[in-house]
């Protein structure tokens, strides 16, 4: 059988299992089994597969049929043009947190400053910005050891030198730094907030993704609120807070941003129209009146 219709078999296979995007799940996949790009397909479909190959990809399709993420399947996710490694103990790379990176950089005025990530996973938005901006330090933490090692490897597979990452439950393990190394100039997060009794939790990727670094208490606004009022004790002078939210959490986030002193809040769409991002700045100012308040 050609490749181009062992794809069109496949893409049938995966419509019906429900799949929001078979032909791309079928083609990543392959690609995946043959070790080629996609764009070699689309030149070569009338080639063949070994019967290995075919043996492999059919497994690979029968997972993905059941749900199990492409990411997952592969090891890997593309994230800001780096190709990442990725597994179940930890989120799959979103293009929707690209706009948390892009967010960041333009805040990143200084040639050289510090950035911290929490809740890292893979390492994505944390290795995005150091491959951006190679003058800054950027630390990423995460609480569960198996990411931390996994965005480490992620960094020496992209020879990304001026990221590292620690276990820590959120801010704690910072306070075994240097006083000087516990401020930032930027903190980003895309922290747990999922609901707990929120119907997505039941479809899609999520499902095999670990409930962890998706649910959160409080109808999901506890850990961005923890960051909110926490992050300040890290954030250096003018330093800026970036959170990542639900699509209806926006309005939340910036009452909170804006009861806890921070100034110049607003919250950015996503590349689907949500409102996604929202951050704020933390001036000398601020310190003032929420230390008045």
């Amino acid at each position: 059988m050609s490749l181009d219709a062992l794809l069109k078999q496949a893409t049938q296979r995966l419509s019906a299992a429900g799949s929001a995007s078979p032909r791309v799940d079928a083609e990543v996949l392959l690609s995946h089994v043959l070790g080629r790009n996609r764009t070699w397909l689309y030149t070569w479909g009338d080639q063949s597969c070994s019967s290995w190959e075919c043996a492999r990809f059919d497994a690979l399709v029968a997972a993905r049929a059941q749900g199990t993420p492409v990411a997952y399947l592969t090891g890997e996710r593309e994230f800001w043009g780096l190709r990442l490694a990725t597994s179940p103990d930890t989120l799959i790379p979103r293009p929707d947190t690209e706009t948390l990176v892009e967010l960041a950089l333009g805040r990143a005025i200084n040639p050289a400053g510090r950035l911290l990530d929490l809740g890292t996973g893979t390492g994505a938005i944390a290795l995005a910005f150091a491959s951006e901006q190679p003058r800054w330090q950027v630390v990423g933490v995460d609480v569960r050891e198996e990411a931390v090692a996994l965005a480490a490897r992620n960094a020496q597979a992209l020879s990304i030198t001026n990221a590292r990452f620690m276990q820590s439950d959120w801010f704690s393990a910072l306070e075994t730094l240097a006083e000087a190394e516990k401020r930032f100039d930027i903190i980003v997060s895309n922290p747990p907030y999922i609901a707990a009794d929120d119907p997505h939790l039941a479809a899609g990727d999520v499902r095999f993704e670990p409930r962890s670094a998706l649910v959160a208490d409080a109808e999901g606004m506890a850990d961005l609120l923890h960051l909110v009022h926490t992050a300040q004790h890290y954030l250096a002078t003018s330093g800026w807070l970036l959170l990542e939210h639900g699509y209806t959490q926006a309005e939340k986030v910036r009452e909170a941003l804006s009861n806890a002193g921070y100034q110049n809040v607003e919250s950015i769409r996503d590349l689907g129209g949500h409102e996604r991002v929202t951050l704020g700045h933390l001036l000398p100012s601020s310190l003032t009146t929420a230390t008045t308040a």
